[in-house]
């Protein structure tokens, strides 16, 4: 299959996501409208829709992120982007990328598709971005502290352990160098660590 067709079936999918998602908005966040964001400037920004308050018209920007990949299969855990690769270039994964307007991350998981051509059901966990930002300053996660581990990005795969984290309740870095082009190191959080600690709430 190629490039163009990987491309179309993935928009595809993520519109079939949407109409599910949407449903759920409306029917947990009745106190907010939100909008769908086309523009592909503010989702470079990590926007991909805005709620909007219904009585004081107080605006969040929200960063979806879907576990397209694993489709009918129930994960504990999300992989947040700490830097990957790019013609032979090291970059900034969108967690720590000051650029980014995100307020809360959306994190769809537990994608499943029961019907032909339809999803189903799937969990919704809302990750207040800052506060999760300020929780791994607290254990010493940072760009900087782990920026020893994208520039050994050569040498390093799988899984790896982080004295600040207990990796089994609450995370670790995982590095593809081997199975994937980009290159990615991705922090590992369990989802009930994020719910435990007040930075995330389950929506759905």
């Amino acid at each position: 299959m190629s490039t163009q067709s990987n491309f179309k079936s993935d928009l595809e999918r993520e519109q079939r996501l949407y109409i599910l998602l949407d449903r759920y908005y409306k029917h947990y966040l009745k106190h907010y409208t939100f909008e769908r964001v086309s523009d592909l400037r503010r989702q470079l920004k990590g926007i991909d829709l805005i709620f909007t308050h219904k009585t004081n018209g107080k605006q969040f920007f929200i960063d979806e992120k879907a576990q397209l990949d694993y489709v009918n299969e129930n994960l504990p855990t999300f992989a947040f982007e700490l830097s990957y690769e790019k013609k032979g270039s090291l970059k900034k994964g969108w967690l720590f990328d000051a650029s980014k307007k995100t307020d809360f991350y959306a994190l769809i998981t537990s994608i499943y598709a029961d019907a032909p051509n339809t999803f189903t059901s799937c969990k919704i966990t809302l990750v207040n971005r800052q506060k999760l930002i300020a929780l791994l300053k607290r254990r010493s996660i940072t760009a900087a502290s782990i920026k020893k581990y994208a520039l050994l990005r050569q040498k390093l795969h799988g899984k790896i352990k982080l004295d600040m984290l207990h990796h089994r309740s609450e995370g670790y870095l995982f590095s593809s160098t081997k199975n994937k082009a980009e290159r990615p190191l991705n922090l590992i959080l369990k989802l009930d660590f994020l719910e435990e600690s007040g930075v995330a709430k389950r929506l759905a």
